[in-house]
């Protein structure tokens, strides 16, 4: 993958006519994925759960003005071993049966040295909470340069699981769990 560098939003005039109007984009289901990784028993452990839905729009002249919704189905999380993913869906931590979906929509985003930031709310179990993201934008293998048609977004970052009342089994699960999104996109014509 390329990174795209900081530059290329500063130089904004050198980008075709297309690309100055804000640009929504699609999610590729099939290529994107979210890993999240937990302590158990001291001892890391990773999970998976599906992306049901993302809406992306990205502003290239103002990458400020980028707005990104994304829904997570809980129902179909798996904390890598068949026992800690059911306890993860009960009542105590995810509570799925109650709570289906994650939702995570942006309040702002700004460039920072290494990338983007993007400030957010995340609601899980019912209860909304900010949650800042890192996020870097590369283009996918295979475009040519300067191709923004296909993307891939990486975003980072991490919540306390007790904020949002999932604190279930608390002596052997870490309240720390650090995410991983990889989502891959491209531009709706």
């Amino acid at each position: 993958m390329r990174l795209l560098p900081t530059t290329l939003f500063l130089i904004v005039w050198a980008l075709p006519a297309a690309w100055a109007e804000p640009a929504a984009y699609a999610l590729q289901l099939e290529k994107s994925s979210v890993t999240f990784t937990y302590l158990l028993n001291g001892q890391p452990m990773r999970g998976t759960m599906p992306i049901t839905r993302a809406d992306l729009i990205l502003d290239w002249r103002l990458l400020e003005n980028a707005q990104v919704e994304v829904a997570l189905n809980a129902q179909q999380a798996r904390a890598g071993m068949g026992i800690a993913t059911s306890a993860m869906r009960g009542a105590s931590v995810l509570n799925v049966a109650r709570y289906p979906q994650i939702r995570y929509h942006s309040t702002g985003v700004r460039r920072t040295r290494q990338g983007s930031r993007i400030d957010g709310l995340v609601t899980l179990r019912g209860v909304t909470r900010p949650m800042p993201l890192k996020a870097r934008i590369y283009c996918q293998q295979g475009t040519p340069e300067n191709d923004l048609s296909r993307l891939s977004i990486l975003l980072t970052g991490e919540i306390a699981r007790a904020a949002f009342g999932a604190g279930g089994f608390s002596d052997v699960v870490g309240d720390r769990i650090k995410l991983r999104i990889l989502a891959r996109i491209r531009r709706l014509d």
